[in-house]
């Protein structure tokens, strides 16, 4: 499809700015994105819940909750494992011992110590808490993920809310999850809504099925322990223009167009050909519009900041959702780890203590003091978890040197701060173990319908697959007692 040559590029835009859109297929930007970037001009009611923005902290592999915000000190051994706990600033509230930034923030955050769902298999388990769905869809299959899957939060924040200041909806940082293997994981993709509505992956970190953790600084390995530091960087998005494409073989906008439909054809559907020259426009906007490039390169923060946040790729990582949201993305999911970091079967207390918590600490807690300082933390979500908790005993696996805690499903702790969230809260209890809920037990949907909740999105929405069935976008209620 020709752009009219009556209509030009942009006022005072150079060819360079304008072939830089073009460019936006490479960082996984499909020309499809952009429809959803302006205004959808739905009107709010009275009663709709006011619209926030959410950031989504996910740790692949599962965190352990004995470990971390439901430890169980008067348990026997093989149960409470080797960390004590600690007192936060809230009373009567105690968490681990290597979380102490953290409990100097808890009047911040609270906590779920009762969600569960039915299972033990990590890419089942991924696909629940990245849906928001218990019930697997027809024809699941965790190898590799499908058009007929539940869409992802992310996929369906993508659909249903509007960007702002032209960047898109949803972005998820810093990398794909996927298998040390190779496949995908189930659950990330928008399944059922169509591939238009896929979150943008800003992929800032390479991926590397060697080692886990945050790299360079806590880089180790499940088995052998600590990591040498690799090549790995964590790098910004380059807008820049590749030199096979700035170098003069573009000779008119018709080509450019041929560039852009290429790119494009395997990203969406040719029906969607005829609103190329909207999207087009939109594009150029984007490039040239301002928050873009400040919002993506972390390495124009503060240099004070980004040692509040680490040097590693947590930091980075959360320092970069903080400024999404702050330039206008409405949904960031951020994944603490490549290829299930956080599956600690064995050597558990020692990575757990010089590997994981203390990054993570460091880098949530800065990403709370960041988001009050910039007064952003009253209307920004902050929900972590992972695809579920650990089992109640440890256990040594053949050949490991060092014990640890296989997959549970039943019960998790997660974590939730900002957004109208009471601090210092504590919403259910598990049991005497830490195995099973005790009290108010909560599921995937309940989670799904408070970051539902807290993007604005009203109680009665129902999105449209491909055949334009409709589905309800709420399968339970939010959280009771969470939000203010």
């Amino acid at each position: 499809m020709r752009l009219p040559r009556a209509h030009p590029i942009g006022r005072g835009l150079s060819r360079r700015a304008a072939i830089q859109a073009g460019s936006l297929g490479l960082l996984r930007l499909g020309m499809h994105h952009l429809a959803g970037f302006r205004a959808l001009g739905a009107e709010r009611t009275a009663g709709d819940p006011p619209a926030r923005s959410v950031i989504y902290i996910f740790l692949s592999g599962g965190l352990a909750q004995h470990e971390s915000f439901d430890m169980k000190p008067e348990a026997p051994m093989e149960v409470r494992g080797e960390f004590s706990p600690i007192p936060t600033r809230t009373p009567g509230l105690h968490i681990c011992e290597h979380l102490p930034m953290l409990a100097q923030r808890s009047p911040l955050w609270a906590l779920c110590r009762s969600l569960s769902h039915g299972s033990n298999d990590h890419s089942a388990a991924h696909h629940i808490m990245l849906t928001g769905r218990s019930e697997l869809p027809a024809g699941f299959d965790p190898t590799k993920p499908k058009d007929s899957d539940w869409p992802s939060m992310a996929s369906l924040a993508t659909a249903l809310t509007p960007g702002r200041n032209r960047l898109p909806p949803a972005v998820v940082l810093p990398e794909k999850l996927i298998h040390n293997t190779g496949r995908v994981i189930p659950g990330q993709s928008s399944g059922l809504l169509g591939r238009r509505h896929d979150p943008w992956c800003l992929d800032a970190a390479p991926y590397n099925p060697s080692a886990y953790g945050a790299f360079p600084e806590y880089l180790f390995h499940h088995h052998d322990g600590p990591k040498s530091q690799t090549n790995l960087r964590f790098r910004s998005p380059d807008l820049s223009v590749p030199e096979w494409l700035a170098g003069g073989r573009l000779e008119d906008r018709l080509e450019l167009l041929r560039h852009l439909d290429h790119q494009r054809a395997a990203l969406e559907h040719a029906t969607e050909v005829q609103e190329h020259e909207r999207t087009w426009r939109s594009a150029v906007s984007l490039l040239t519009g301002g928050p873009v490039a400040g919002a993506f390169d972390v390495t124009r923060a503060d240099p004070r900041l980004r040692e509040r946040y680490g040097q590693n790729s947590f930091g980075w990582s959360l320092l970069t959702a903080a400024r999404l949201v702050e330039a206008g993305v409405r949904l960031v999911q951020v994944n603490l780890g490549n290829d299930e970091t956080w599956d600690t079967h064995e050597n558990a207390f020692p990575n757990l203590k010089n590997h994981l918590l203390p990054p993570m600490d460091r880098a949530v807690s800065a990403l709370l003091d960041d988001l009050k300082d910039r007064g952003l933390l009253d209307s920004t979500l902050v929900v972590m978890a992972g695809e579920f908790g650990r089992t109640p005993k440890i256990s040594t696996l053949p050949g490991a040197s060092h014990p640890g805690r296989d997959h549970w499903g039943a019960v998790q702790s997660v974590f939730f701060a900002g957004g109208g969230v009471r601090g210092g809260t504590v919403i259910g209890s598990s049991d005497r173990e830490g195995g099973q809920p005790a009290s108010d037990a909560q599921t995937p949907e309940n989670l799904a319908a408070t970051v539902f909740h807290a993007l604005g999105i009203p109680r009665d929405t129902v999105w449209h697959d491909l055949q334009q069935r409709p589905f309800p976008l709420y399968h339970a209620d939010p959280i009771r007692g969470l939000l203010g």
